[in-house]
């Protein structure tokens, strides 16, 4: 079920007959929103720390601008919903507002309560989707600070928080889809360590990685004299996932022969390791991911049509950066900041026209290769601000 949130709405307003007006009309909406007045910029600003989501700013007030109000909440925190409301109809007026971050500029006239309610209405619904990202991270990805690697506020990654928490506390098998460089792992990740499991192994293999005439052992394992070069007992991943998970990733790669002895183990709980007859009992989760369409695999008899099915338990997919809007600027400001910390580097920031650039790209390497990117520009900046000619993208090294 979505949370409910009181998103909480500031009227910075001298006349105090209209600002009751504006306070009454947005209550009105129902129990949405807590509204507060205040008759001037020094009142405002003594109740700041109070933290509202949305301050409606009259442009004209006895101590202070409008406009010097809304650089100072900006700079305060960016994120805080802004309305300018005036008498001032002159073009460059209004734009000076939006230039300093201003979200709308409503003039005020016979129209003016109508379309505050409704641009109040419109913010709210941004700043209780930011709210609801905020509060399914932390539900989720607190407990294990290592992996709270899932950044980002677009609807594609609200939908895949909200798919983790319902899948995180059961066993169920998990497949984990989207273009390379996507996230797959970390969305594993996330799941085993807020799991039940989450203090037992978290095994991941790539089976694209593995030669296929060495796949079988080093899932399974095998005896000593298994096969030539066999001089020992060697335990396969799955014994060494026991009790834990393990992360097959890539499985849309893994040869159709294996495919049959993978979907026993599924179904059976048991293992055979190369070279034994004797059957060995698991307790392991198994999640999986997949660039590849495994329903084109199927049609094209590269993969069996049962082990697609039983895979598919649980699907999640993680969309490609280029549809995930914003998050291409919070991802690299995050990745940023992680690099400078790790190194031990004055953290940099990233000038507007870079963040431009980055927004512009198309990123056919997702999420890793904007940390290639981000990381790399770190090192080829001298300065203190990363500019636009610091990056170098991937598809122009080639």
């Amino acid at each position: 079920m979505q949370r409910k949130f009181v998103n909480k709405v500031f009227v910075i307003e001298d006349d105090l007959v209209f600002g009751k007006v504006l306070q009454r009309a947005l209550e009105q909406q129902g129990d949405s929103y807590d509204v507060h007045v205040f008759k001037s910029g020094r009142e405002f600003f003594d109740n700041l720390h109070l933290n509202p989501d949305i301050v409606s700013i009259d442009f004209n007030l006895p101590d202070m601008t409008g406009l010097d109000i809304l650089k100072r909440v900006k700079k305060y925190n960016e994120e805080i919903g802004t309305i300018i409301l005036s008498g001032q109809d002159k073009v460059e007026v209004v734009l000076e507002a939006y230039r300093n971050g201003a979200n709308s500029y409503i003039m005020k006239n016979e129209k003016a309560v109508v379309e505050l309610t409704n641009t109040v209405k419109n913010l709210s619904s941004n700043v209780s989707l930011r709210k609801e990202v905020e509060v399914l991270r932390e539900d989720i990805l607190d407990r294990q600070k290592k992996y709270s690697t899932v950044v980002g506020e677009s609807n594609g990654i609200l939908k895949v928080l909200k798919l983790i928490q319902k899948v995180e506390k059961n066993d169920m098998l998990v497949l984990v889809t989207g273009e390379n460089g996507t996230g797959k792992e970390v969305i594993a990740n996330t799941i085993h360590y807020n799991s039940p499991r989450r203090r037992k192994p978290f095994v991941p293999v790539n089976v694209a990685a593995i030669p296929a005439d060495l796949i079988e052992s080093e899932l399974f394992g095998h005896e000593k004299g298994a096969f030539t070069g066999a001089s020992g007992r060697r335990i396969g991943k799955f014994e060494e996932a026991n009790g834990g998970t393990i992360f097959l990733d890539e499985i849309g790669e893994m040869e159709i022969g294996l495919q049959a002895k993978l979907l026993r183990v599924l179904q059976e709980g048991t293992i055979t390791r190369l070279g034994s007859n004797k059957e060995i009992k698991l307790d392991v989760r198994v999640l999986s991911a997949t660039n590849k369409s495994l329903a084109e695999r199927v049609r094209q008899g590269l993969f069996r049509e049962d082990l697609y099915y039983r895979l598919q338990g649980f699907l999640i997919h993680l969309p490609p950066l280029r549809e995930r809007g914003n998050d291409v600027v919070i991802l690299a400001k995050h990745f940023l900041n992680d690099f400078c910390n790790r190194n031990k580097m004055p953290i940099k920031t990233l000038s507007r026209d870079t963040l431009t650039a980055l927004m512009n790209h198309n990123w056919p390497g997702n999420v890793r290769e904007l940390r290639a990117v981000v990381e790399r520009s770190v090192l080829i900046s001298d300065g203190q601000e990363i500019q636009e000619e610091d990056l170098i993208f991937s598809d122009s090294i080639f």
